[in-house]
């Protein structure tokens, strides 16, 4: 596309701080890439409507970017990116500005836009949870290499190496292999045999419980229960315990800490 004029390439851009045209108005900003392209009046007046309907801020149309919040000025960045009609749309890290509750209510409102407007999207972003919540294909990249390229939920169950691993959620170490957190077992039955550990911490975070263990070789581990299985072992601080990796885990999640990465 490098020798295609910008004006006939088909790309909507989103910057990650909006630059919003400040003396204009929600409907002018929206307006300005049909009205550079000199479109029918008729014709950006009903297009504009029909994208301010469509990232609900049509009642904010009159006022100016100054007069609104981060997310509603976010919007409005992306009705004005989709208003030329886009064969491809690039978002850079759209919510990297934004607190963390409108980031999650913007990500679920850019997923169900995305559905209905169809149009292909890049989009960059440092948070992980964001590219699994609203991608469709992932692409990691780790000091300028692609790493993997896939479905999310191929890459999180299949990462390719630690790195990927690492990056896409929370990992362990035990004898030398990188797992999960959460597909490790704990159990106080030495029949069914595992690794000794001794129970060192014990942190609540909400729904889960963190367990920090010392296995008897002197190496830390730690394991993500529920708090309703975390109740049900009744663990205290220097409990002596058995850890064992689920066959889940052993089959698919399990990747060598000293793998090429």
């Amino acid at each position: 596309m490098t020798n295609v004029p910008v004006r006939q390439r088909g790309i909507g851009f989103c910057f990650q701080h909006y630059a919003p045209f400040r003396h204009l108005t929600v409907r002018k900003n929206v307006a300005f890439g049909l009205e550079v392209r000199k479109r029918p009046k008729a014709e950006v007046r009903d297009r504009v409507d029909e994208l301010l309907d469509l990232v609900k801020i049509d009642h904010l149309a009159d006022r100016y970017p100054s007069q609104l919040s981060g997310g509603q000025r976010q919007r409005m960045a992306l009705a004005r990116a989709l208003a030329i009609e886009p064969k491809v749309l690039l978002l850079d890290e759209p919510f990297g500005a934004l607190d963390a509750q409108v980031r999650q209510q913007l990500r679920v409102w850019l997923r169900e836009l995305h559905e209905k407007i169809s149009v292909t999207t890049v989009l960059v972003t440092h948070d992980q949870e964001e590219a699994m919540e609203v991608a469709d294909r992932l692409a990691i990249i780790h000091e300028g290499r692609l790493e993997q390229v896939g479905a999310p939920a191929d890459i999180y169950d299949n990462p390719s190496n630690a790195f990927v691993l690492n990056f896409l959620g929370p990992a362990t170490e035990l004898q030398g292999v990188q797992v999960r957190p959460h597909d490790l077992v704990i159990h106080r039955d030495p029949e069914l045999g595992g690794h000794r550990a001794t129970v060192e911490r014990l942190t609540h975070l909400g729904f889960e419980v963190r367990v920090d263990l010392r296995l008897f070789d002197g190496a830390p581990i730690w394991v993500q229960l529920s708090r309703g299985t975390a109740a049900e072992l009744g663990l205290s601080r220097g409990d002596e315990v058995w850890v064992v990796r689920s066959g889940y885990a052993a089959d698919h999640s399990a990747v060598s800490s000293t793998a090429d990465s």
